[in-house]
């Protein structure tokens, strides 16, 4: 597949503006592996190769575990992740999804229950955030390195 756009270079305030979104995740105080965690499910929900690739590997600089990550789009299917994990994971994919359920109030009020307000911003960030750069790279078809 061939490079279609380059976002930076077209429109660098455009994409100025999605850096500072992600400087504000940075300082944030979300946790950096449930970060990665988030933008790994958030992009294989989306099938977004350049933006998988990426936040894997980040994810196992993190320390994250190469079972958890081969798993994680079962992971109701196991153990290996918290509840407040599990909380998070299911916001994503319900705000990833966001046409087919419009994030129930059961999703919802377990990653509230699992999260400070502060947290729950950044974890709604996060998914916004992901989905954005899933669909500048899905677009642009961006090549991974």
């Amino acid at each position: 597949m061939k490079n279609r756009f380059n976002l930076a270079q077209a429109a660098p305030k455009a994409f100025e503006a999605m850096l500072g979104l992600e400087h504000y995740l940075a300082g944030s105080g979300l946790d950096k592996k449930l970060f990665e965690l988030i933008k790994t499910r958030a992009s294989q929900i989306n099938g977004c190769a350049y933006c998988i690739n990426m936040h894997v590997r980040d994810a196992m600089k993190e320390g994250e575990t190469a079972q958890r990550l081969f798993l994680l789009d079962a992971w109701r299917e196991t153990d290996l992740f918290t509840e407040k994990e599990r909380a998070v994971l299911a916001l994503t994919e319900s705000m990833t999804l966001i046409a087919d359920s419009h994030v129930p109030d059961a999703v919802y009020e377990a990653a509230r229950k699992q999260l400070s307000d502060q947290e729950l911003a950044a974890v709604i960030m996060a998914v916004v955030a992901i989905n954005a750069w899933n669909r500048i790279a899905i677009t642009s078809r961006t090549e991974i390195d």
